[in-house]
């Protein structure tokens, strides 16, 4: 039986299928966008499918930055956002 990638949400730690998460990623043009695909080349980083962990997240963005390594901007983290809970949404 083959083993599915596991990864943990950078927001409450918990260790999810990475099938199960959402991927933020930074591109190697330095651009932060969410990865509905989970392929695009770039740092990324793993939130859960829940409204809860990406809002409180996305307020501070403070664990998101550091996983990506990369100070978000404000406009990064309203993109983001809107993004990510318009995909939750639809699921």
């Amino acid at each position: 039986m083959k083993k599915k990638p596991q990864r943990s949400c950078v927001s409450c730690r918990t260790v999810r299928d990475k099938s199960d998460l959402l991927r933020v990623v930074m591109t190697p043009g330095g651009d932060v966008v969410y990865d509905p695909t989970g392929k695009l080349a770039g740092r990324g980083a793993y939130l859960c499918r829940n409204e809860e962990c990406i809002t409180q997240e996305l307020k501070k963005a403070a664990k998101l930055s550091k996983g990506l390594k990369k100070p978000l901007t404000e406009e990064e983290i309203k993109g983001l956002a809107k993004s990510l809970l318009e995909s939750i949404k639809e699921s």
